[in-house]
């Protein structure tokens, strides 16, 4: 769904108010937000306003399934909640998108490379001796490459990345 120009001055509008009205010194948003934030930030300069919230911007991960560019509170499956119960990942990764071979737009991927290897800085995937055996990759270009030829299988990688998105979870 595309934003109309209506549509996007009331959102921006509305989030500007939320983070202003907060009295936030830090506002965190995805980088979609980006344009948002800078409006709050100009807003307080235009009104002399002494604190203006300091802007941390990150990378957005899309949603788990085919065709979401990012992840959405209003879709439950589309991303794995702080809240989520260890069978609640293991579903969400379980029905996620994730084609073999394929590395761009693969949110399976995206997850490894923004949450698991920056927590763990490693990722272990168990799997029987005829499909490759035990395997830990210590960086996600290993992992990458090894997706990429059809060395690692989504088969194997989902259990794996489920284990470790519940392991940090569980420390949360």
């Amino acid at each position: 769904m595309k934003m109309t120009f209506y549509s996007f001055i009331f959102l921006s509008s509305v989030n500007d108010i939320v983070c202003l009205l907060k009295h936030a010194d830090i506002c965190q948003l995805g980088m979609d937000q980006r344009k948002v934030n800078v409006l709050a930030r100009e807003y307080c300069d235009d009104t002399k306003r002494k604190n203006k919230p300091i802007i941390l911007s990150h990378h957005m991960l899309p949603g788990l399934l085919q065709g979401q560019e990012k992840m959405s509170k209003s879709d439950p499956n589309s991303a794995i909640f702080m809240e989520d119960e260890v069978a609640d990942v293991n579903s969400k990764i379980k029905k996620s998108y994730c084609p073999p071979n394929i590395v761009d737009g693969n949110p399976c991927l995206e997850y490894l490379k923004y949450v698991v290897f920056p927590w763990f800085n490693e990722f272990k995937v168990e799997r029987k001796a005829e499909n490759g055996g035990e395997k830990t990759f210590t960086t996600i270009e290993e992992l990458v490459s090894d997706y990429e030829k059809g060395d690692l299988h989504p088969a194997d990688l989902k259990p794996a990345l489920s284990k470790a998105l519940n392991r940090i979870l569980q420390v949360c």
